[in-house]
């Protein structure tokens, strides 16, 4: 399990987490409040403690100014807000730090706030899944940039990556959350067979897909190392990771042959 530092940011934040029933934002902003020890003002427990369920245009607004008095008058640096958030008009009344969209379903359990939910145009971040370890980090960094610390416990992929693809992503993910951290090599196979990309192709492809753990990885050139041995008992693990059958199936030949196809390559 990856740590979040709970030092103290410089002045206060309010982060508003927004999606429709049921997209995890409950979940997300309650997990993320105790990590970094923040306010957490949860919508219903509040609607709850003013027995005030008035879900109509009237109701949702006095329900934000509600929000936004709590946040004002919270003690601590950041306070963590999850509602849905169906108007434009409450996210310009609460006027949040940090905008997270929990676009994780198409429809909640209730048809009329299906309806009302306008999805935001401006957001700073967009959580497709409930990917709550890998969400949590990526909401941390937008809070504090992460600084790489080579002392500390760090997950390392070796490969190809000819090229980079989603099976290669989603292995990193499953290992960001071990460590915070992740070291990435690339064996040096430019030219090589059927390796057509150069090592600064595959960076710029890795940079790019990685974009929101920008201070969590490293990428460096390695030899084409092709057998990986130890002895006694060593001070670290070798390990596979299950990423299930679909994922599994992606195949990087048969991307680079779409690409030949598509004279992309």
């Amino acid at each position: 399990m990856f740590y979040l530092n709970k030092t103290h940011f410089q002045l206060k934040k309010k982060i508003l987490i927004m999606g429709l029933p049921g997209s995890g934002k409950t979940y997300l902003a309650k997990r993320f409040s105790k990590k970094v020890n923040a306010e957490w003002l949860n919508a219903d427990k509040i609607r709850g403690k003013y027995n005030d369920w008035d879900f109509s245009k009237k109701g949702i607004i006095r329900q934000v100014e509600r929000m936004k008095n709590l946040a004002q008058q919270s003690q601590k640096n950041i306070v963590v807000a999850d509602f849905v958030c169906p108007l434009k008009e409450q996210i310009n009344i609460f006027k949040p730090s940090i905008i997270v969209w929990m676009d994780t379903i198409k429809k909640g359990r209730f048809s009329s706030m299906n309806k009302l939910f306008k999805p935001p145009k401006n957001y700073d971040l967009r959580f497709k899944e409930k990917n709550v370890e890998v969400n949590l980090i990526k909401l941390h960094d937008k809070l504090k940039t992460y600084n790489w610390d080579n002392k500390k416990p760090t997950v390392q992929m070796l490969g190809r990556w000819q090229p980079w693809h989603e099976g290669h992503r989603k292995l990193f993910e499953k290992s960001i959350v071990k460590t915070g951290q992740v070291n990435i090599l690339v064996r040096d196979v430019y030219g090589l067979g059927d390796n057509p990309f150069s090592f600064i192709q595959v960076k710029k492809n890795i940079d790019k897909d990685l974009k929101d753990f920008k201070f969590r990885y490293k990428i460096s050139k390695v030899p084409n190392i092709t057998n990986i041995v130890y002895g006694r008992t060593v001070g670290y693990k070798i390990q596979k990771i299950n990423l299930g059958k679909k994922i599994e199936k992606i195949s990087a030949t048969k991307i680079r042959r779409k690409l030949r196809k598509l004279k992309k390559l």
